[in-house]
C-alpha cells in the first residue's frame, strides 16, 4: 500500500497497515487468529467461570489467577478485533481511538505487571511462611493488592496519553502496525515529541524492572527455601505452583523490556510485530493453558460446574 503524505494538514484518522503479507493470505490468517482469539476468551473466560463457582477455589492464588484472566481477556479484545478487520479491509482508526485503543492496552498491560509481580509475592508466602500465610495474606489485602495492580496501570498510562495528546500528527497518517503502539505513533508526530519518549521511557523502565525485580527475588528465596526441603513429594509440589507462573512471566516480560526498554535491539518493524504478537496473543493464550491443563484442581472444578449444569439442564 503507498503511504501518502499529508503535507502541514492536520489529519484526523490513521490506517493500520497490520501485516503486510500477499492478498491470498488474509484469509488464512483472518481464519487462524479467530480461531485463536476465540480460544483466549473461551480459556480465559473457563477459568473465572472455575475460580467463581468452586467454594475450594476461594483462595489467594486462585483469586489473582481470575483477575489475571480477566485482565488478559479485556486488553487482546482491545487490539485483536482491529488487527482481525485489517485482514478483511482497510483498518482506519481516528486519532482520538487510536489514542484510546493505546491507552485501554497500555494501562492493562502495566497492570499486569504489577498483578504477576503480586502473584509472585504470593507464592513467595505460602511456600516460606505457610503457617502465616492465611494472616498475611487475608481478603482485605488480596483485594487491596489487585486494586492497586488496576490503579496503578491506568494511572501511569493515563499520563503517558496526556502527553501524546498535545502532540500534532500531520502525515503521513499509515502505522506500520496492527495495532496503536507507542513508537510507531512517535514516529508519526509532527510536533517534538522528546517529553513524551522521555517519561514513557523513564515510566517503563519502572514499572517493568520494579515488579520484575520483586518476581526474581520471590522466587529467589523461594528456591533457597524449597532447596531446603528433603527432595520428595513436597519439593516437587512446590516448584510445580511456580513453573506455570513463570512460563507466562517469561513470555510476557521478556518481550515487553526488548520493545519498550531496548527497542534498538529490534531491528525490523517484522520482527517488532513478531514480539508484539507474544505479549498480545501468546501469552493470553499461554496463560489458560497452562492453568487448566497442568492443574488439576482447575479441571475438577470445571468438571463439576459442567455435571452441575448439565444436571440442571436435563431436569
Amino acid at each position: 500500500m503507498e503511504i501518502v503524505s499529508i503535507g502541514n494538514q492536520t489529519i484526523t484518522e490513521f490506517v493500520l497497515l497490520g501485516f503486510c503479507v500477499r492478498a491470498e493470505l488474509h484469509l488464512l490468517l483472518f481464519t487462524v487468529f479467530t480461531v485463536i482469539y476465540a480460544s483466549i476468551i473461551l480459556g480465559n473466560m473457563l477459568i473465572i467461570v472455575a475460580v467463581v463457582s468452586s467454594q475450594r477455589l476461594h483462595t489467594p492464588m486462585y483469586f489473582f489467577l481470575a483477575n489475571l484472566s480477566f485482565l488478559e481477556t479485556l486488553y487482546t479484545s482491545s487490539v485483536v478485533p482491529k488487527m482481525l478487520e485489517g485482514f478483511l479491509q482497510e483498518a482506519a482508526i481516528s486519532v482520538a481511538g487510536c489514542l484510546l485503543q493505546f491507552f485501554i492496552f497500555g494501562s492493562l498491560a502495566t497492570a499486569e505487571c504489577f498483578l504477576l509481580a503480586v502473584m509472585a509475592y504470593d507464592r513467595y508466602l505460602a511456600i516460606c511462611y505457610p503457617l502465616h500465610y492465611p494472616l498475611l495474606m487475608g481478603p482485605r489485602w488480596c483485594l487491596g493488592l489487585v486494586v492497586i495492580a488496576w490503579l496503578s496501570g491506568f494511572m501511569v498510562d493515563g499520563l503517558v496519553v496526556a502527553l501524546m495528546a498535545q502532540l500534532r500528527f500531520c502525515g503521513p497518517n499509515h502505522i506500520d502496525h496492527f495495532y496503536c503502539d507507542f513508537m510507531p505513533l512517535m514516529s508519526l508526530a509532527c510536533s517534538d515529541p522528546s517529553v513524551a519518549q522521555m517519561t514513557t521511557f523513564i515510566l517503563s523502565v519502572v514499572c517493568l524492572t520494579v515488579p520484575f525485580g520483586l518476581i526474581l527475588t520471590s522466587y529467589g528465596r523461594i528456591v533457597v527455601a524449597v532447596l531446603r526441603v528433603p527432595a520428595g513429594a513436597s519439593r516437587r509440589k512446590a516448584f510445580s505452583t511456580c513453573s506455570s507462573h513463570l512460563a507466562v512471566v517469561s513470555t510476557f516480560y521478556g518481550s515487553l523490556m526488548v520493545l519498550y526498554i531496548a527497542p534498538s535491539a529490534v531491528h525490523s518493524q517484522l520482527l517488532t510485530k513478531v514480539f508484539a504478537l507474544l505479549y498480545t496473543v501468546v501469552t493470553p493464550l499461554f496463560n489458560p493453558v497452562i492453568y487448566t491443563l497442568r492443574n488439576k484442581e482447575v479441571q475438577q472444578a470445571l468438571w463439576r460446574f459442567l455435571y452441575v449444569k448439565q444436571t440442571e439442564t436435563n431436569d
